[in-house]
């Protein structure tokens, strides 16, 4: 019976991984190494300003690791959505620290980098012919607000990948993938059942996560066979359990059995789950679906305006005991301040957040009430410019630290405030524009593809 096997280094390349562990998958003779790099976890921010998602020390001592045991297994390293959101940027801030890395360990390979940002004029054309789609709670979309996306990227599928190994990559760097064609992409290409390897894809996409008993980011490694798939933690403290690896297939999954993929659904319904000893799992069962029409995923944000804030505590048990209308009251006396500073035509965002009584679930707060001896309130404004947003929150800063109670005469002082200045500017911030699917004829064209001798 074939088998293929594959290390996933980490949940995402940057927040690390036992060493120890990668030497331990690497001893296993692994087919290629794979990690995925972003997210839109952390919401628009990194796709719009192209930041580092990690830092880049963690992200060069992750890379450095994982590309020496590559090169000296001489099996393929994928790595996808580089550096964060996937951006042309973060591919090209890959690529020098691979090059730097193969400066300092002399080493030779040939490198692959595939960019996911889209000509905007490809979207607008496939919006005109019916062929952009909205995803669930998507924005409205036109072509005006298309070309005005600050970045736009399309999530690739497996076959990007495949067509660098074709043209002979050994590294690939590539923008905003989907997490599991960066595992899928081989076990394809070799022949393997699409059920399990996608399957077998979702689960090693975050690293350890489907370890019963994770104690932080690690490696993982999997066994795919014609028939099954083996899950198998790489530090030796961890284990697996039908239960986790279950657990982990609901992972960021509306449905608990029918995941939609790049280029079709997995169906997990059938899947079984056994485990094999103390600390590996066995997964069979699963099946997929082929998609009737080939989609790529489309991510675009703009920016929203730019953002300050501050932030205090409130412990007085007199205001607490009347904490939602001193703050409606107190909202009122800013919005007036704000109005005299500005005009009424100064546009603005303004939010406070009570932590401790629904700062979390704000409106959706099933509990009515306060408890508790003090509240942490979070104010913060988006306005059209830092210098405005700057002076809404410093003039919010001086009206809620003196705002009174009926209770109390003369002037108090109910916040306290841990910082001085108590207002930070955080510069540009940004929102997603466009959450579509874009139906292609071939998902390979929209990218684009550099390749170069390294060493």
């Amino acid at each position: 019976m074939k088998e293929l096997r594959y290390v996933s280094l980490t949940g995402s390349l940057g927040a690390g991984f036992r060493e120890s562990s990668l030497e331990a998958g690497a001893a296993r003779e692994p087919d290629f190494i794979g990690s995925d790099s972003g997210s839109t976890d952390g919401g628009p921010y990194h796709l719009g300003t192209a930041d580092w998602l990690f830092s880049p020390e963690a992200s060069y001592r992750d890379l450095r690791l994982s590309l020496i045991a590559a090169r000296r297994l001489g099996v393929p390293l994928l790595i996808g959505s580089c550096s964060g959101g996937g951006t042309d940027v973060g591919v090209d801030r890959f690529a020098d620290l691979t090059r730097q890395i193969a400066r300092e360990e002399g080493l030779s390979f040939k490198l692959a980098r595939i960019y996911a940002e889209l000509d905007r004029e490809l979207v607008v054309k496939g919006l005109g012919s019916g062929r952009v789609h909205p995803l669930v709670g998507a924005p409205e979309i036109s072509p005006k607000s298309i070309r005005g996306s600050t970045r736009l990227v399309a999530m690739m599928g497996t076959e990007p990948f495949l067509e660098a190994l074709e043209n002979g990559a050994d590294v690939v760097l590539a923008g905003r993938s989907s997490d599991t064609s960066i595992f899928s992409a081989i076990p394809e290409r070799d022949g393997f059942d699409k059920g399990l390897t996608w399957h077998a894809a979702k689960i090693m996409e975050c690293g350890s996560a489907a370890a019963a008993n994770r104690t932080g980011q690690d490696s993982m490694l999997c066994t795919l066979a014609e028939d099954h798939f083996v899950i198998e933690p790489l530090e030796p403290g961890m284990a697996c359990t039908p239960t986790s690896v279950a657990a982990h297939t609901l992972y960021e999954n509306g449905d608990p059995f029918h995941l939609a993929e790049p280029s079709g659904v997995l169906d997990t319904t059938d899947a079984r789950y056994e485990a094999l000893d103390e600390r590996r799992v066995r997964v069979s069962g699963s099946r997929f679906v082929p998609a009737a029409t080939r989609t790529l995923k489309l991510e675009g944000v703009e920016l929203a305006g730019y953002h300050s804030f501050m932030l205090g505590s409130v412990r007085d048990p007199v205001i607490l005991r009347q904490l939602d209308s001193w703050l409606a009251n107190m909202r009122t006396a800013i919005d007036a301040k704000i109005e005299g500073f500005f005009g009424p035509q100064q546009p603005y965002s303004l939010n406070i957040r009570a932590y401790g009584k629904n700062g979390t679930l704000g409106s959706m707060e099933p509990v009515d009430r306060f408890e508790g001896h003090e509240a942490v309130l979070l104010f913060d404004s988006v306005a059209p410019t830092q210098a405005v947003a700057s002076a809404i929150m410093k003039a919010a800063n001086h009206v809620a630290l003196h705002y009174p109670v009926p209770e109390w005469t003369g002037s108090i002082t109910g916040l306290a405030q841990p910082w001085s200045p108590q207002v930070i500017d955080r510069g540009a911030v940004f929102r997603f524009n466009i959450n579509h699917v874009l139906e292609v004829d071939d998902p390979v064209a929209p990218y684009r593809f550099a390749y170069e001798e390294i060493g």
